[in-house]
């Protein structure tokens, strides 16, 4: 119905001369005689109007003039005219004008430019009615990321008002704490994966290549999801050759594929359930493959599984929770790894079984895999830090933090009060937000490195923003780290154990 081109011609001769070009060329047309008709074949769905002028009376374009008003926001119907009058013809400008997204065609007409606009309005068409779908999509997943948002805040919330009560005991505040930086940890990786999905499909994400062995990928996907798996009381199963096989990649991104893979699976099935994960080797490739026993896919759902905005239908009552964000970002990270993805199911009900195709590398020589450097615990040394927010709870915040890890702090809101305490108090770090309304944070860091007193002075930035080009914002203006809010403490921790100086 949505590619049909509807004829509206008052003479059968030129309806029927046209919808024969229009049906040798293999196109659908529908010949509608009164206007009541056109209207009602409008309302069913058309790819586009084909009318002759002689039909363009008073009462069919108010009644049309009307449709078209009415159309959705996504829709702007084309409209081929054939006319024997001609554009300037008296009165005919201000016709056209009223019908919109018009094509007008002068008589006599050649049957191959008669079916180059007719061709050229269905593309149009086409493309109208995959954003309505794309629209639809977007509204699906907004609803579900406010649904996903909220999840998280109601126990922030209550926390927050937990806290406030002077009578809670050491125990109780502990409980309510852990609550926090779970859930805090929940809503970052939720912002993470967007913001990864965003960066991987504009080409912006770098890998860091070097030999991995695929059962490391394995053991440290598990041990990420392992809290998870437990929490919903699953039984896992982990099959892995004896032998080593390497691939040719970044390690924390190949180790992400398979924990949105366990994440996702753990998710959607019920509690108790069974997941296994398996790892099959040949001589080029290695399949890494995810099964579970849960609610499983129709048919129709695997064929858009890895598209971002329709993962919500698998789930409509929501209870299963999550976005799927995550399986567009394996299907795109195992693409830039060279490799590829599918999603099998028998059906709903049936479970799942997502598998990754990675390509085999051999290890050069006698090479073996590296193991990763081991994080070294920060040893205390105290620092003078100032923090500059001009969210007064989230310095506050900050500080407390960091005052209990053994640091002097200072505290400014503005960028010029934080120019003139720099100069006074001399702290060895400061953690500058970005966004300060006075003067921003990169404008901030250049002053310091203008002043004789603060020039040699570890710059750290504290933003919202995390993307490539905000990096080199920062770089830029002097700053040696950048951190994304929420701030990874234990990696702020570490640099302020051993903070390097400009000289």
């Amino acid at each position: 119905m949505e590619q049909r081109i509807l004829i509206l011609a008052p003479t059968g001769k030129d309806a029927r001369l046209v919808s024969q070009v229009f049906d040798r060329a293999g196109l659908t047309c529908f010949v509608c005689s009164p206007a009541v008709d056109i209207l009602a074949e409008l309302d069913k769905g058309a790819g586009a109007l084909f009318i002759v002028d002689e039909a363009l009376t008073v009462d069919f374009l108010k009644s049309f003039t009307q449709f078209l008003n009415q159309q959705q926001t996504w829709s702007d119907l084309p409209v081929i005219v054939l006319s024997k009058r001609g554009l300037d013809a008296q009165g005919m400008r201000k016709i056209y004008q009223e019908l919109g997204n018009v094509t007008i065609l002068e008589r006599p007409v050649q049957s191959i430019t008669l079916l180059t606009a007719a061709n050229a309005a269905l593309r149009a068409r086409k493309r109208q009615y995959e954003m309505r779908e794309i629209d639809r999509r977007k509204d699906e997943f907004l609803a579900m990321l406010a649904h996903e948002l909220r999840n998280p805040l109601a126990p922030i919330s209550a926390a927050a008002e937990l806290l406030k009560m002077v009578d809670l005991d050491p125990d109780r505040m502990k409980k309510t704490s852990d609550i926090i930086s779970r859930q805090v940890e929940h809503m970052t990786g939720l912002i993470d994966d967007l913001l990864d999905v965003s960066r991987v499909s504009r080409g912006l994400v770098e890998l860091d290549q070097g030999l991995v062995d695929a059962r490391k990928i394995v053991a440290n996907a598990v041990e990420q999801v392992r809290p998870l798996i437990d929490l919903r009381r699953h039984h896992l199963s982990v099959h892995t050759p004896p032998v080593s096989a390497l691939v040719q990649g970044d390690q924390k991104r190949l180790i992400q594929i398979i924990s949105n893979l366990l994440n996702n699976a753990a998710k959607y099935t019920l509690e108790g359930g069974t997941i296994t994960l398996t790892m099959e080797v040949d001589s080029k490739n290695i399949v890494l493959s995810v099964t579970d026993n849960g609610i499983g896919m129709a048919p129709e759902v695997i064929e858009h599984v890895f598209e971002m905005f329709t993962q919500a239908e698998r789930t409509p009552d929501r209870s299963q929770g999550g976005l799927g964000i995550g399986l567009s970002l394996v299907k795109s990270l195992v693409e830039l790894h060279h490799g590829s993805v599918k999603a099998t199911s028998p059906g709903i009900g049936k479970g799942s079984t997502f598998s990754v195709l990675l390509p085999r590398a051999m290890a050069p020589g006698n090479a073996s895999e590296h193991d990763e450097p081991r994080m070294m615990s920060p040893s205390p040394r105290r620092q003078r830090l100032l923090v500059v927010d001009d969210n007064v709870d989230a310095a506050r915040m900050l500080g407390m933090f960091l005052e209990s890890a053994g640091h002097e702090i200072m505290i400014e809101h503005s960028a010029r009060n934080a120019l003139e305490r720099a100069r006074k108090d001399l702290p060895d770090v400061c953690l500058l937000d970005i966004g300060l309304p006075d003067m921003d944070g990169n404008e901030l860091a250049r002053c310091l490195r203008a002043q004789a007193q603060t020039k040699n002075l570890t710059l750290i930035a504290i933003t919202g923003y995390g993307q490539e080009q905000d990096r080199r914002n920062t770089a830029d203006a002097g700053f040696l780290h950048h951190f994304v809010k929420p701030v990874d403490m234990e990696r702020l921790l570490a640099i302020l154990a051993t903070p390097v100086s400009l000289q």
